[in-house]
């Protein structure tokens, strides 16, 4: 069965937090390193997609955790994995081949846990990179920028490149605080199927970083929603930053605006003091419990802080519910 018509039968579920599991294993300098990287002049643990490389059993372990917990769709372990991102490490030229191992991986797991009657697929995740292009990084510059739309553009070409190869089923751009950084992956993509003569679906995540409700670059949710609604996508959605219940005002925004289907995978809640993420699995359901009550939804998932458990409950509870119906009209500038 393909996604979309799943997409149209249930409530889909993506996964939780890949850095939380990480942090879980006691690792040291030495697990982010293999016979090539022996030598690396830069210190390399905290590049957690390297795993996928040095560590393999430690990622496909975690996307088995959250298939066995019921998530449809796991996301690639490629969230800093373009060249612009791997340069803070000294490893550009390990981009693409991050990105097929990822997927691999992903793939590998897709593919001992699918069945006739539950397949299970993999989400390229490709994140927003350390650079922005809207905004300076130095407050005595303010139009100084530290990276151009065109080298943005051909790091994602790269990284889409690779996820493809490696057999992701769709690609999610998320956690997006700049557009234009969006809109140059989805350039980037729109690139490569062209190139490639094949295309997957595409899910835009963008991220409301605070009580403004707007992204880092300014934008109301609404204003990001018709900034990428020029792309035929699978979905757009909101992830990171706020938990379930700061997040849904916002997801209502798409609600009753996106021509497509909308998707959430929001924080375990808050950090504490100590940047840690103490909301329960079954507080975390209850929360999205109303966003399904009210059909805002069509794919849920978790962000930081969330695990298997958060996964797991929460398939349980979007099982009682159907998915956001497809407005029957264009509402987006309504």
């Amino acid at each position: 069965m393909t996604l979309e018509k799943l997409a149209q039968q249930r409530i889909l579920i993506l996964d939780g937090a890949m850095g939380t599991m990480i942090q879980r294993h006691p690792l040291t300098e030495e697990d982010f390193r293999h016979a090539e990287l022996k030598a690396h002049p830069s210190p390399l643990k905290g590049n957690n997609d390297l795993l996928s490389l040095t560590r393999p059993d430690i990622i496909l372990n975690i996307h088995r955790a959250y298939f066995e917990a019921g998530a449809d769709i796991v996301e690639t372990n490629t969230f800093s994995s373009t060249s612009i991102a791997q340069s803070d490490y000294g490893l550009e030229s390990y981009a693409y081949v991050l990105n097929v191992e990822s997927a691999k991986l992903a793939r590998q797991a897709a593919d001992e846990y699918s069945t006739e009657a539950k397949p299970r697929f993999v989400a390229g995740s490709i994140g927003p990179t350390n650079r922005t292009a809207s905004l300076s990084p130095d407050v005595n510059r303010p139009g100084f920028r530290a990276i151009t739309f065109k080298e943005l553009e051909d790091a994602y070409a790269e990284q889409v490149n690779g996820l493809m190869d490696g057999g992701a089923d769709l690609l999610l751009v998320e956690t997006v605080f700049d557009t234009l950084n969006a809109k140059a992956a989805l350039f980037a993509i729109q690139r490569v199927f062209d190139e490639r003569k094949e295309k997957l679906p595409i899910m835009v995540s963008g991220t409301i970083t605070d009580a403004s409700g707007r992204t880092l670059s300014g934008q109301t949710t609404h204003a990001f929603l018709i900034s990428v609604s020029h792309v035929p996508l699978f979905s757009v959605g909101l992830n990171c930053a706020l938990g379930a219940d700061q997040l849904m005002p916002y997801v209502d925004v798409l609600d009753q605006h996106a021509p497509f289907l909308v998707s959430a995978h929001p924080n375990a809640g808050l950090p504490n003091e100590m940047g840690s993420y103490d909301q329960s699995p079954e507080d975390f359901a209850e929360l999205l419990r109303v966003y399904f009550k009210r059909n805002l939804v069509n794919i849920v998932g978790g962000c930081c802080g969330t695990t298997p458990d958060h996964i797991r409950v929460l398939a349980e509870v979007a099982s009682e519910f159907s998915p956001r119906p497809l407005p029957t009209k264009n509402a987006l500038v309504s």
